[in-house]
């Protein structure tokens, strides 16, 4: 049953909003949502110094997305997945 817990506790710490988008390495595949609804998927390809502006390289470039620069001002919100 330990186990069990603690795959649990992974998945719903991916599931959770990334706070500090500056702990985001190159390569992390996130999600990218407004109002709860996805406005794109892909992996992270920069993350400003201050950790206020984010660039993502699109998961699947046939299907279209929102553009590959997002602010933090603009409220979204960023989650691993």
């Amino acid at each position: 049953m330990k186990a069990r817990g603690t795959v649990m506790s992974r998945r719903l710490a991916s599931a959770m909003a990334v706070s500090d988008w500056r702990s985001l390495k190159a390569g992390d595949r996130v999600e990218i949502l407004k109002h709860a609804q996805v406005l794109a998927v892909g992996e992270v390809e920069e993350v400003s110094l201050s950790g206020n502006v984010l660039w993502l390289v699109p998961a699947d470039l046939s299907v279209p997305s929102e553009a590959g620069l997002f602010l933090k001002s603009d409220g979204v919100e960023v989650r691993r997945s």
